[in-house]
């Protein structure tokens, strides 16, 4: 980092920060989206974006506001201050379900009102109506007469009331019902809407919940807007300058970069945030939600924890999100777990989507939080995690069999004798790789070489370790080791000067634990 970075002022960090006017206000370091949001106004009148939790939407949804409303002051110096026209204002109505947790049909429609009363005071109207979907269309109608130009109404966190009772899937229903009364009046209001916009972190059909608004459109995996919420590299290396010094670029890059909706990628702002006021490399975004819902699915479902550092998906599995079925897919894609790394057009024109993890933080954390739903204790992970990484460090064969080992005889008997999971082969596998991949190294799954795939690879500095893992019936066969030989998977690294060790694994079904180690090291 240059001298003249480290000279630059800092600002204050706007942590938790979601309204425009005190970001400013308060001299805040501030991502101008401004731009961007005229751009989306300028192409369209409805629409909806899908973003992971704590991302920036509720500051987007409040810079929408406050360009409606025409509050040039906080504009000033921002893209949208020679660009936006100051002199035509529109009435907003805001709509956020961000506070607090419903339970009921009675307590979200409760909510509603209110939600509801707030903007006819603040946009000095009264409505008769008392039913939701007819005091809605009033306030609608009502607010374009009062004020004599159409209205932008704003939806945040559109979805939370449905996300909040995912574990109760009828109570999920009725909220989802509830939130369908509502939006379903924006079709008709038509004539008196200027801009309609809704965000929140999931994707409903629109068949279950947003019935009949096909005019609604979905942006969320459209490259342009693929930055509207979130910081991009360059973000990092002009607005907070001043806050890059004392910390490693890369590792920046390698812990919290990569979300990305097919266009430029972004960081999670609440991790950039957090990292420049801590100054520590930690989980910041993952750890203020644990997935308990989703590890409990993975785990029903049988997952083979190694496919998702790698999977493929069409549109279809990737946005259909549904109370009654909910796919793993749509729900590891659309929290923040998975990101789309590559996409494909098939000769049909249809498009297939290659994801996997967004950043370091997302795969050491997810992969930590799913070992207890695969059988192993917490404790026990976090120990031989421990022991894992000195036995790695220290390139001990033996701490690593024994670490391992001891690992698998963690996980209780009775956890065996009543979980599903245990008659699915892959669950050794999937206990090996994700607690590998909660060290929070360099990992590969099925790595490519010109003689086939290697199960694992992971480098740790100038020692890079290559892993095969055989599940056998009972005695060790020696096959694993012997497929890392035969297909001279090791050439790949030798050539450029790496210390490689091959390490075949055999895992009995009859032991339940490791009965093969065999380690082998090949100097670069």
């Amino acid at each position: 980092m240059s001298h003249a970075a480290s000279a630059l002022p800092r600002k204050k960090l706007p942590l938790g920060i979601q309204t425009l006017a005190k970001l400013r206000e308060e001299g805040c370091y501030y991502v101008d989206k401004s731009g961007l949001a005229i751009d989306l106004i300028a192409s369209g009148s409805y629409f909806f974006l899908s973003r992971p939790r704590r991302f920036g939407k509720s500051l987007l949804v409040d810079t929408f506001k406050e360009l409606f409303e025409g509050n040039r002051a906080l504009f000033e110096g921002l893209a949208a201050e020679s660009r936006w026209d100051w002199s035509q204002r529109h009435p907003v109505i805001r709509i956020s379900f961000s506070d607090g947790m419903l339970q009921s049909r009675a307590e979200l429609d409760a909510r509603i009102h209110e939600i509801l009363q707030d903007n006819e005071v603040a946009l000095g109207v009264q409505c008769e109506r008392r039913t939701v979907d007819g005091r809605f269309a009033e306030l609608i109608r009502r607010v374009h007469e009062r004020h004599g130009a159409p209205v932008a109404v704003l939806v945040d966190e559109y979805d939370k009331p449905i996300l909040d009772n995912l574990t109760e899937p009828a109570r999920a229903a009725e909220m989802r019902d509830g939130l369908r009364n509502l939006y379903s009046v924006l079709k008709g209001a038509d004539p008196h809407l200027k801009f309609v916009f809704l965000t929140g972190v999931s994707k409903f059909s629109k068949v279950s919940l947003f019935s009949g608004l096909n005019n609604l459109h979905d942006i969320t995996l459209d490259a342009r807007w693929s930055a509207l919420c979130g910081y991009t590299d360059a973000d990092l290396d002009t607005v907070f300058a001043p806050e890059l010094p004392g910390l490693d670029r890369d590792e920046i890059r390698r812990w919290y970069n990569g979300y990305n909706w097919l266009g430029v990628g972004v960081y999670n702002p609440f991790d950039v945030l957090l990292l420049f006021d801590s100054r520590q490399f930690k989980a910041h975004w993952f750890d203020t939600g644990t997935p308990t819902f989703l590890v409990r699915l993975l785990a029903e479902q049988s997952w083979f924890t190694p496919d998702l550092a790698r999977l493929q998906a069409d549109e279809m599995e990737l946005m259909s999100f549904e109370v009654e079925q909910i796919g793993a897919v749509a729900l590891l894609f659309q929290a923040g777990y998975l990101s789309v790394h590559a996409a494909e057009e098939t000769e049909t024109r249809e498009l297939i989507y290659t994801l996997g993890y967004p950043n370091r933080e997302v795969e050491m954390s997810l992969n930590r939080v799913l070992l207890p739903g695969y059988g192993v204790p917490m404790r026990a992970a976090s120990l031989q995690r421990q022991a894992l990484m000195r036995a790695l460090r220290e390139r001990d064969g033996l701490g690593m069999e024994t670490a391992l080992r001891a690992l698998f005889a963690s996980i209780p008997s009775d956890w065996y004798r009543r979980n599903p999971l245990a008659g699915f082969e892959g669950h050794y596998a999937s206990v090996f790789y994700s607690h590998l991949a909660g060290l929070g190294l360099d990992l590969q799954v099925e790595d490519a070489t010109s003689h086939g795939r290697i199960d694992l690879t992971l480098r740790l500095g100038a020692q890079v370790f290559l892993f095969e893992f055989k599940v056998v019936a009972d005695a060790p066969e020696g096959h694993a080791l012997q497929q890392i030989r035969d297909k001279r998977y090791a050439e790949k690294y030798l050539g450029r000067g790496a210390t490689v060790h091959l390490i075949g694994i055999e895992f009995s079904r009859t032991a339940r634990n490791v009965v093969g180690f065999e380690i082998e090291t090949l100097q670069g």
